[in-house]
């Protein structure tokens, strides 16, 4: 049985769901919007990658549609959302670049799931 829960747990089984959005802030109601809806990605177990693009580890893609699911739910009435599933062996393509130089990506706590 642990067998068969660690041959799940694999690259191209395994997804990643990116959320970015760029949300109008001219306003206090918008900014309280966008605020919100931050709030809500981290309750849901996002994490920020960059200011405006947030990510989540799914152990399936059947787990990465429930939180596509919830992010849509979530949205704000006003501004640009954009989410995007993609397995765990593209993001391990990433090339992150800070400056001039390449830079590692830092590999992302492992987050426990209880079914």
């Amino acid at each position: 049985m642990e067998k068969d829960y660690y041959s799940r747990l694999n690259q191209y089984r395994s997804m990643w769901v990116l959320v970015f959005f760029d949300l109008p802030t001219e306003t206090q109601k918008d900014r309280k919007a966008a605020a919100n809806f931050r709030k809500k990605l981290l309750k849901d177990g996002f994490t920020m990658f960059q200011f405006s693009i947030y990510m989540r580890f799914c152990a399936s893609r059947e787990n990465s549609e429930v939180h596509t699911k919830r992010v849509k739910q979530s949205l704000p009435e006003y501004g640009k959302v954009g989410i995007l599933q993609i397995t765990d062996k593209q993001f391990g393509m990433i090339k992150l670049f800070y400056g001039q130089k390449p830079a590692e990506l830092e590999k992302p706590a492992q987050q426990l799931e209880l079914f």
